[in-house]
């Protein structure tokens, strides 16, 4: 070889270290202080309404009225997401690992795209038909009534921008992001992470009933294999972003049959 007849040694580049990434439990206990401050971020603008009522407070009163209002609901879903940012930020920061690498914030192949919109289109007119098929309500009350609000106070697009941008967002980054990568590289292995994470994510959709809890968690499993599948955060951001879509324009069209 030539090196051995050089004066200067071959330079020997050290074997990077893999990125370190938070345990099961780490995971959860980061977890939980994330959705803490992503509660606290929209629950910040509850308090806000409650002070500009005035006036004695009736707190079970105030909040049934703030869960009513597609603007108030559109400001504290919007309000979630830098403080979730800012929590994400401080639970990856001490691993060392590069904030867009922990959450795989990587673009992925239109084929993945059209394979993840594919599904998610067959897995949702499958609980569509099953709604009716059952006498259930195809769109939530919760939704037709937010949605009836906010164009009275003239926030449709506001309402838009929160439920397809910023709860997607959120919502993925916490459950698809972060979740699952911890757990995915723990005992519980990625099926384990893919229903955990799918779980937890369920259960931020305290609004709605039993059967649509179901169809949340199945979406929930179908994001967590794209995310398996892709290696992509951000893919799942815009199919949960499309769901999210379909299910407004869907709730416009059956509020105007009304």
């Amino acid at each position: 070889m030539d090196y051995l007849h050089s004066v200067t040694p071959p330079v020997v580049v050290p074997a990077q270290p893999p990125p370190r990434v938070r345990d099961f439990w780490g995971t959860m206990l980061w977890g939980a202080l994330i959705f803490a401050a992503m509660f606290v971020g929209q629950i910040a603008v509850v308090g806000i309404f409650v002070l500009e009522r005035g006036g004695p407070i009736d707190l079970a009163a105030t909040l049934r009225t703030v869960a009513a209002s597609g603007l108030a609901i559109s400001l504290s879903v919007i309000a979630g997401l830098p403080a979730a940012l800012l929590a994400l930020w401080l639970a990856i920061r001490p691993t060392g690992t590069p904030f867009a690498e922990y959450l795989a914030l990587r673009w992925t192949s239109w084929r993945h795209l059209l394979i993840g919109a594919a599904g998610l289109a067959l897995l949702v007119l499958g609980w569509d038909q099953l709604s009716r098929a059952s006498g259930h309500d195809v769109t939530p009350d919760f939704m037709v009534g937010v949605l009836k609000s906010a164009r009275g106070d003239n926030a449709l697009w506001l309402l838009v921008l929160a439920l397809c941008v910023a709860a997607p967002v959120t919502e993925e980054l916490f459950a698809r992001g972060f979740l699952y990568r911890g757990w995915s590289e723990s005992s519980v292995k990625v099926p384990g992470a893919i229903v955990l994470s799918s779980l937890v994510w369920t259960g931020l959709h305290l609004q709605y009933d039993w059967f649509f809890f179901g169809e949340v968690f199945c979406i929930g499993l179908w994001l967590g294999y794209m995310r398996y599948r892709s290696n992509s955060t951000w893919l799942t951001i815009v199919l949960h972003g499309l769901n999210n879509l379909g299910a407004l324009a869907q709730t416009i069209w059956l509020a105007g049959q009304s």
